[in-house]
């Protein structure tokens, strides 16, 4: 299986985004067989204050960003993972993933269960939870031979997620994100890869990269999306700046790993 990711500074101008992320399809997902693109967190807009990011929520279907993102699968072929846009509800905002398959059908949609609401080690203070209402369903979605697991961000810290997507059957982990600066230097590759080794499935991680705006000022998003296999290997990663990576999948290789390190069935609580 061919996947593509790809790696964004969306900032708060949503037909910007909109723009850029239909360039890179035109540009680089174009003729090169790819089966599946994934997309990063808040692709659609990211940024600015609370009032704006409301402001930038929209309903599913109906919303402008829903729409140009469904109509790119259709007019590309593929399967696009559009690791999150933010939902309009009439319960509240979500941060939500959408999964539109090549005819343009929704195949899942999982809204972001576990939020950023954390204090950096440098005093920064990130509260999700002020703009975003949590999510409270384990979403998986079958393309082709994938069964992806959806989560995204800060879903990546709480292993029982994934473990759960493990026992659901999924080969593949899906983990779209605007990692910050300050914690992604020392936690992204280490958490990301034992994702990936834990469960034994492939992980691809698609990244925000360079600044934004905050409610509380500028920050800057990590990048280094990143494509790991069964055993831990990245096995594709970006540059520092927006773009999109392309790998081939090799989905015979879980259950190799999974035959020569049976760890997963070995599990004694539950």
């Amino acid at each position: 299986m061919r996947v593509a990711m790809l790696q964004l500074n969306s900032r708060h101008d949503k037909a910007a985004n909109i723009a850029t992320i239909r360039e890179m399809f035109e540009t680089k997902i174009k003729g090169q067989g790819i089966d599946l693109v994934v997309a990063p967190e808040y692709a659609t807009f990211l940024g600015d204050s609370t009032d704006a990011q409301w402001a930038a929520g929209e309903a599913f279907p109906e919303g402008e960003g829903y729409n140009a993102m469904r109509d790119l699968a259709i007019e590309y072929g593929v399967t696009f993972h559009v690791g999150s846009m933010i939902e309009s509800a009439d319960t509240g905002y979500y941060n939500t993933a959408v999964i539109f398959d090549p005819n343009g059908d929704e195949l899942a949609r999982y809204r972001k269960i576990h939020l950023f609401d954390v204090e950096t080690p440098q005093g920064h203070v990130f509260r999700e939870s002020d703009t975003i209402k949590p999510g409270t369903e384990v979403v998986d979605y079958q393309t082709g031979d994938m069964k992806v697991g959806c989560s995204i961000c800060y879903d990546m810290r709480f292993a029982e997620l994934y473990q759960q997507h493990m026992r659901n059957g999924c080969n593949v982990l899906a983990v779209p994100a605007a990692f910050n600066m300050e914690t992604g230097k020392d936690h992204w590759e280490p958490i990301l890869r034992t994702r990936a080794i834990e469960n034994q499935c492939w992980v691809i991680a698609p990244g925000q990269v360079g600044l934004h705006m905050e409610p509380a000022g500028e920050r800057a998003c990590f990048g280094n999306s990143m494509i790991i296999d069964p055993w831990g290997m990245v096995v594709a990663r970006a540059s520092n700046k927006p773009g999109v990576t392309i790998s081939d999948i090799d989905l015979a290789s879980v259950e190799s790993v999974r035959t020569i390190l049976p760890s997963n069935k070995h599990h004694v609580l539950s």
